[in-house]
């Protein structure tokens, strides 16, 4: 073993230093490349260098580099090495830590981070905090205990509101926990996207009226199009006069809060009754890691307690937790350690500054293209993620469209930066997302540069679209 993570680590080692120069994204022929890999079961081993070759030298670079400094798309993670190395320590024990009792030191670690994420959203005690494999999931088990905890067992009459620009993952959660799919109302958004809140209060009173039952508003804090972060002082004064759950989808914007910029934008998220937030986005972690917090843990156990005769009797206590007893999982990997072992050895500190310096950095690159006259800014934003779009007079929306579309594309053939698109009302619309910790001042000023020289080589190209 000690032989193959030696030889590993060489290669890594060597991937981590060169990452400043690798392409931003590069999937040119992996269609090739992935058929070529089509294969049956193995009936004889491969020498280890050999694997090695194929994943460091031909797999890797055929990719979007989702680790490096340039990957400004979708919303970046980064995957710290002190990650790694926990999930290389938790898989070679290989401890169970689905029942207290297993082990119970590493549950009582995994604990203490969730109790840590509850801390940073001003949660009171009797919260608790739930490690996932991402936002999709947490949104799931977060939907379902609002319904075992709200809802009779006939709940077909209960909706769901959430706004036009709410991850999809809300309403796909909502599908599976059993919802029909018409119950899930979606409301306008506002000019800055945000839910349109006197929408929200007249569906739900429409709906009321109809003999439906208003249940549950889904609220945003940071939306993967923009950014945004909806009013949630106001949605939590409508939830609670409405006898609604509140969820909040964090995701991206959530761990923001550890900054007091952040905390700002933010204000009122402590008052939901869930949340939704992945420590792969903004606490740069490894992909696999979302974490869902529940104001009131009694209701994570009801939703998900059931007993077995072949398991060990589960705690009467609130500090020492069976995680089977809150969650969908009985098999569940040990994802504390990927959290706890980074924010034991740095603290909070760098990853505070770390997103205080994200959020900077887009203010800058916004102010930068706001000196472009061809350039309009569609989302401000609001916490490191914004919008923008060639807007050139005399072109309609169609052929505004295509223009764009030739605009990102001439941007990402640079491979310095990878930025991907969106669509705000029928516009096509670039966006970029500022949350690796490895992205600084000088990758904004690559993505600048590039920008400048890609709006100057299309319209040249074709000043008319």
């Amino acid at each position: 073993m000690e032989i193959l993570v030696n030889e590993a680590m060489e290669r890594i080692r060597d991937f981590l230093r060169t990452l400043p120069s690798q392409a931003a994204a590069d999937v040119s022929g992996a269609e090739e490349l992935a058929r070529t890999l089509v294969e049956g079961l193995p009936t004889e081993g491969t020498p280890f260098p050999e694997l090695l070759d194929l994943l460091f030298d031909r797999l890797l670079p055929k990719t979007f580099n989702t680790a490096g400094p340039g990957y400004l798309a979708y919303i970046p993670g980064g995957g710290i090495p002190m990650s790694a190395i926990a999930s290389l320590i938790a898989d070679s024990v290989n401890r169970y830590v689905g029942v207290w009792l297993a082990a119970p030191g590493f549950a009582q670690l995994e604990a203490n981070v969730g109790r840590w994420f509850c801390e940073i959203f001003g949660y009171p005690r009797g919260a608790i905090g739930l490690l996932t494999s991402g936002g999709s999931m947490s949104n799931l088990i977060g939907i379902v205990t609002a319904r075992r905890t709200r809802l009779p067992d006939n709940f077909l009459s209960a909706t769901i509101y959430a706004s036009d620009q709410t991850h999809s993952s809300v309403a796909k959660a909502a599908v599976i926990a059993g919802f029909p799919q018409g119950n899930v109302r979606t409301i306008p958004s506002d000019d800055v996207f945000r839910i349109d809140l006197s929408k929200l209060w007249e569906t739900v009173h429409e709906d009321r009226n109809r003999g439906l039952t208003p249940f549950l508003i889904a609220a945003n804090a940071g939306t993967t199009n923009t950014g945004a972060v909806d009013s949630l002082e106001d949605l939590a004064d409508m939830a609670r006069e409405e006898g609604m759950w509140l969820h909040v989808d964090a995701a991206y914007g959530g761990f923001f809060m550890v900054t007091e910029d952040g905390r700002a934008v933010l204000k009122g998220i402590d008052r939901a009754d869930s949340i939704t937030v992945d420590p792969h986005k903004g606490l740069f972690l490894p992909y696999g890691t979302g974490s869902l917090l529940v104001r009131d843990a009694t209701t994570l156990r009801r939703a998900h307690s059931l007993h077995a005769d072949y398991l060990p009797a589960m705690r009467d206590d609130d500090d020492l937790i069976d995680f089977c007893q809150v969650s969908p999982e009985l098999s569940r990997a040990f994802r504390g350690l990927r959290v706890w072992l980074p924010l034991k050895l740095y603290g909070i500190g760098p990853f505070r500054r770390n997103l205080q310096e994200k959020i900077e950095l887009a203010r800058w690159i916004t102010n930068q293209l706001k000196q472009i006259d061809e350039i309009e800014i569609v989302a401000e934003p609001q916490l490191s993620l914004l919008a923008f779009r060639i807007k050139l007079p005399g072109l309609d929306e169609e052929a505004l469209n295509r223009i764009n579309r030739r605009f990102l594309d001439a941007i990402n053939a640079r491979k310095r930066v990878y930025l991907t698109s969106t669509r705000l009302g029928g516009r096509f619309v670039i966006r970029i997302c500022v949350l690796s910790f490895r992205t600084h001042m000088d990758r904004m000023q690559m993505a600048l540069d590039d920008i400048r020289a890609a709006l100057n080589e299309v319209i040249s190209r074709d000043p008319h679209a």
